[in-house]
């Protein structure tokens, strides 16, 4: 998506609302935004796919002679990507299963409503005892939070599969969870890795639920010439939401003013319910609050 043309609509001028997400989150996005009311415009500032590359990283650890995936104690799921990325890898592996069904418990986590994906048919394909695999869900969907949900790593290893990111500058959220596993005493931990890439943007009222889709807003913003001071010169009145603390801290941290910080992001009504809470208040206590 690319910026067509030098011109921001007040916030106050339509019910438009635009929102970065990558493709995988964007219909459920769109889907809240128009119960509100209000008309959803896709801006991807960022794609995540998976590829050839990916699906052949993931095999490394599953297939046979011997599946490197016993050689850890858990799995870290960050993103929905990364969980359908490794089920595509599961499909893949023929005639026998990554994991011993004897020995201790196998650990599997992903974050809020990510977790989905680790149903039955996920698990049946990952070991043939069930009752082996311990599923972790953190009440708080932030990747500190799993961290701490996994507890004191004791020297064991944890698989993580996270994104190359190509085109931008990687944000921290990834390195700084990858090191706070080290902290915790994980004996070690691997990346495997697929790909990403930086795209743009346009237009109003924003709605970022990640750290890399305001890197790629910002690096579309610069290939036309823009920056963020100059939209929001045009721009006054245009609210800024986050999908979560994380988020709007990154997003700050790059200089980006969010108005709009969603106390709930296990799932995206919390940021919708936000902004809406946001636009009802009075222009002026809405930019002094």
């Amino acid at each position: 998506m690319m910026i067509s043309q030098r011109y921001f609509p007040a916030a106050t001028d339509t019910r438009l609302v635009a929102f970065t997400t990558p493709e995988n989150y964007a219909g459920k996005l769109s889907r809240l935004i128009e119960l509100m009311g209000w008309e959803p415009l896709w801006c991807p500032t960022i794609t995540v796919e998976r590829t050839p590359r990916t699906i052949t990283a993931v095999l490394t650890y599953l297939q046979l002679p011997q599946p490197f995936l016993h050689r850890f104690s858990a799995i870290a799921f960050t993103s929905r990507t990364g969980i359908t990325a490794f089920s595509e890898a599961l499909d893949g592996v023929c005639n026998t299963l990554p994991l011993d069904p004897d020995g201790e418990f196998f650990t599997i986590s992903a974050l809020g409503k990510d977790s989905e994906l680790l149903d039955r048919f996920f698990i049946e394909r990952v070991c043939g005892n069930k009752v082996k695999i311990r599923v972790i869900v953190p009440a708080v969907a932030t990747p500190s939070a799993l961290v701490k949900e996994l507890g004191l790593g004791q020297g064991r290893k944890v698989l993580c599969p996270v994104p190359i990111v190509t085109g931008l500058k990687e944000p921290p959220v990834l390195p700084s969870f990858l090191a706070e596993l080290e902290k915790s005493r994980v004996g070690s931990r691997e990346r495997a890795s697929g790909d990403g890439e930086g795209i743009g943007w346009r237009s109003g009222r924003v709605i970022f639920t990640g750290m890399a889709e305001v890197v790629g807003f910002l690096k579309s913003l610069g290939e036309m010439g823009l920056n963020w001071e100059m939209v929001r010169r045009m721009c006054p009145r245009m609210l800024t939401a986050a999908h979560g603390p994380v988020t709007a801290a990154g997003g700050e941290s790059l200089g980006v003013g969010i108005e709009v910080v969603s106390a709930r992001f296990h799932s995206f009504g919390g940021v919708v319910d936000a902004l809406e809470s946001k636009l009802k208040q009075p222009y002026s206590q809405s930019q002094s609050s």
